[in-house]
């Protein structure tokens, strides 16, 4: 038993750190010259960075993903902090019930952070207000990071959810 929770509590601070870098880190977007996250927009050859204001056409779908991203962070950490407590609260036997609905959550907002970014991706790198053509890029690490997070903590909700508190 001591072992099956030591590898839920692994798994659980795996989710919360691919959130937290997929989240800060500006690789959502990458190019030859540039590489662009949901915050910010920065050029390899000068080295310089450009916020995405309220000035870029599509700002309201980013900022819905960087809301998204934010709650499923948040989530997460709550989520670890709530099966800490459940954990010298619950009684033999009992589920894991609100830290399962809690990381569910937390699924659901990486999801829908993600998604809308993939969805929209075309229309927020067409922007004229971008100083330098971002249209041709790919996919960075960190929106990668995002769909992994998003089975990471799908995986841990669905484990919360089936573990029972043992002796």
């Amino acid at each position: 038993m001591l072992i099956l929770l030591a590898f839920i509590i692994v798994f659980h601070i795996t989710s919360a750190a691919l959130l937290f870098i997929s989240t800060i880190d500006n690789a959502w977007w990458v190019g030859d010259n540039f590489f662009t996250d949901v915050w910010r927009m920065c050029s390899r050859n000068t080295s310089t960075c450009m916020a995405i204001t309220d000035q870029f056409g599509e700002y309201q779908s980013i900022q819905a993903v960087q809301a998204a991203m934010i709650l499923s962070t948040i989530f997460c950490c709550v989520a670890f902090l709530v099966f800490i407590l459940q954990l010298f609260r619950l009684k033999q036997g009992e589920r894991f019930v609100l830290t399962s609905i809690i990381q569910l959550l937390s699924c659901l907002c990486v999801m829908i952070a993600a998604s809308i970014y993939t969805d929209r991706h075309e229309e927020l790198h067409k922007s004229s207000e971008y100083r330098i053509d971002v249209t041709e890029g790919q996919y960075g690490y960190s929106f990668v990071l995002a769909w992994i997070a998003f089975a990471f903590t799908l995986i841990s909700g669905v484990m919360y959810l089936v573990l029972r508190k043992r002796k």
